[in-house]
């Protein structure tokens, strides 16, 4: 009758600490998310790690000289999405003035931009041979 009394008490004793183990576990706070991530830039690399997405925010630069013939660089922000071969393929920009999407193609100089700067806008086409189509409104 002894050793029957002591294994009910002990499997009693069992279901108490069970009970409160598993009571514990479910009160566990949860971490905290994070609202924001903030920082300066924010790259994205592969398991090989070769950055393969890059956000960032560039400064301004007043002595370059602009494509279109213009001086300045204004500040800008660019994502960049880039293939395994380091290619930017996707360029996604904003600055002050306006902004700019640029798709590569395949091979260089493969590629498409739009372009909103200031009051103007513009679509340039360009092939694998490097000849070249830009589209403007009248």
């Amino acid at each position: 009758m002894k050793t029957q009394r002591l294994g009910i008490g002990l499997t009693v004793l069992n279901l108490v600490i069970l009970t409160c183990v598993l009571f514990r576990a479910n009160s566990a706070p949860t971490p905290e998310v994070a609202p924001v991530l903030r920082g300066r830039g924010l790259e994205i690399v592969d398991e090989e790690g070769r950055v393969r997405a890059m956000i960032r925010v560039f400064p301004a630069n007043p002595t370059v000289k602009m494509p279109d013939g213009t001086m300045g660089y204004p500040e800008t922000v660019l994502l960049r999405l880039i293939d395994s071969k380091g290619a930017p393929n996707v360029k996604i920009a904003a600055t002050e003035d306006g902004s700019a999407v640029s798709l590569g193609g395949e091979s260089n100089p493969t590629n498409v931009q739009v372009l909103a700067r200031g009051t103007s806008t513009s679509l340039k086409l360009v092939n694998k041979d490097g000849r070249e189509q830009l589209i403007k409104p009248q």
